[in-house]
């Protein structure tokens, strides 16, 4: 099904709605929940206290080009597919935020999105792309995300340098860089620092129509 995004009046404010694509799900290795799609501005919880992990909504747009990707107005139809990435400290799960690969305006409202995102907090990443053929990796979603950007000395922090992490694709282990680590269909990507999980998640269940 294709997706526009269309910029609509909402709680007082403007957001960035989502009519297609839009089964979400809640976070955990291995399930899905279907959910209604829509992209809201973030907030920040006053009661919860900071990972480090969460997404900053400010620079969005230029995390995206850092990535090497296009800040569009409207998710793309001639690529579409799905990758779910678990991100895992010393066995530890940690939550993949919502709206990584989203811009967004001073106030808070989204106003532009990358090929390259995600909706919910499922850890569904999602690749609609403008234009067929083109790969996109690993590296460049955490890119968006703005983490382990090496800012931080210490290994296996939130902008700790990647040296450390592994990543498991599909149960195999990857040789080489996390950051070149390709997204495909319905691959069940596992990111970790410390000790592997036991076992590798292999599979991920995937909503309906994902």
């Amino acid at each position: 099904m294709k997706k526009q995004l269309a910029v609509t009046a909402a709680l007082a404010g403007i957001t960035l709605a989502v009519a297609g694509c839009s089964a979400t799900a809640t976070s955990g290795p291995g399930t899905a929940v279907s959910t209604p799609g829509m992209t809201a501005p973030p907030t920040a919880s006053s009661s919860a206290a900071s990972t480090g992990w969460e997404l900053k909504p400010q620079g969005g747009a230029d995390r995206i080009k850092a990535a090497g990707l296009q800040v569009l107005n409207a998710e793309g139809a001639a690529e579409h597919f799905h990758a779910h990435l678990d991100v895992l400290v010393d066995g530890k799960p940690v939550a993949v935020p919502a709206d990584i690969g989203f811009s967004f305006t001073p106030a808070g409202q989204p106003n532009g999105i990358s090929a390259l995102h995600s909706h919910d907090k499922s850890g569904i990443i999602h690749i609609e792309a403008p234009t067929a053929g083109a790969t996109y990796t690993l590296g460049q979603f955490l890119t968006e995300w703005g983490v382990l950007d090496g800012t931080d000395p210490t290994p296996g922090t939130p902008h700790s340098a990647q040296d450390g992490w592994s990543v498991a694709v599909n149960g195999v282990p990857h040789d080489g860089k996390i950051s070149d680590v390709v997204l495909k269909a319905h691959d069940e990507v596992v990111l970790f620092h410390g000790a592997a999980p036991v076992p590798v998640a292999a599979t991920f269940t995937f909503p309906a129509g994902l």
